[in-house]
């Protein structure tokens, strides 16, 4: 739990509100502007590597209808992301999760890794993929799926989990999500309700979709231990006025 008003701010998926979501851009963006550690989304290619990529499927960013999990690692690299109308001239590629690690250590970054849903496809993958992983110190993993959190904790219980609530979350029995270290939210759920439950469980939250302009950045409840926003910079700032 927090015992400090000011929280340590997480760039979600970079500082994605001034560069292209998921990209070295993104992330060196958050860095500039003081992001206290990145949160990105990884998949795995069709042989088993990670990438960053946050969409199961290529058409928002790529322009073609296939999964992430159904390319090659040369092929997801190689593509130009981008929106439609700019694509065609973009730099932006695809990361490597293991550049973006490196990356991340060199600058003493944490990492919120976000495990999207076609791991549930690959769980063998993904417990090989924890296997001698090293991370920067504060890092953490997040999913939707409880199952992922679980073979994170069967691997690698030293790491801290997070689940991301949904309403399938039953908020009077959050002590039972054992795999689940910390609970992260949408900030339409810092209500009462919503932070008495992990007070009761005993789990920190972090509450993502902060833009800076939230009254509760400034006495924050004490269960809250992580922000995460496209936009850093703002949310610092909002801080920092305490």
């Amino acid at each position: 739990m927090s015992n400090s008003s000011y929280i340590p701010v997480f760039a979600h998926r970079g500082a994605s509100a001034y560069a292209l979501e998921n990209t070295f851009k993104a992330f060196e963006k958050a860095l500039e502007l003081g992001a206290d550690g990145i949160e990105l989304d990884i998949q795995f290619s069709k042989e088993g590597y990670p990438i960053v990529y946050h969409d199961p499927q290529l058409s928002r960013l790529v322009g073609i209808n296939k999964l992430v999990s159904d390319c090659t690692m040369e092929e997801l690299l190689s593509f130009k992301l981008g929106k439609p109308w700019r694509r065609f001239f973009s730099s932006f590629k695809m990361p490597a999760f293991d550049a973006v690690l490196a990356w991340a250590k060199t600058h003493k970054l944490p990492l919120n890794i976000e495990l999207k849903s076609t791991i549930l496809d690959n769980q063998i993958g993904l417990g090989e993929f924890l296997q001698g992983l090293t991370l920067p110190v504060g890092s953490h993993f997040s999913s939707f799926h409880y199952e992922l959190l679980e073979i994170v904790k069967k691997h690698r219980p030293e790491y801290e989990t997070a689940l991301i609530a949904t309403k399938k979350v039953k908020w009077d029995l959050l002590a039972d999500y054992k795999a689940a270290d910390t609970v992260h939210m949408h900030k339409r759920y810092y209500k009462p309700r919503y932070l008495e439950a992990c007070v009761v469980s005993g789990k920190a939250c972090r509450f993502y979709a902060i833009d800076g302009t939230e009254p509760f950045l400034t006495n924050p409840h004490h269960a809250v231990i992580g922000w995460i926003t496209d936009y850093p910079d703002k949310v610092k700032t909002t801080q920092q006025r305490v």
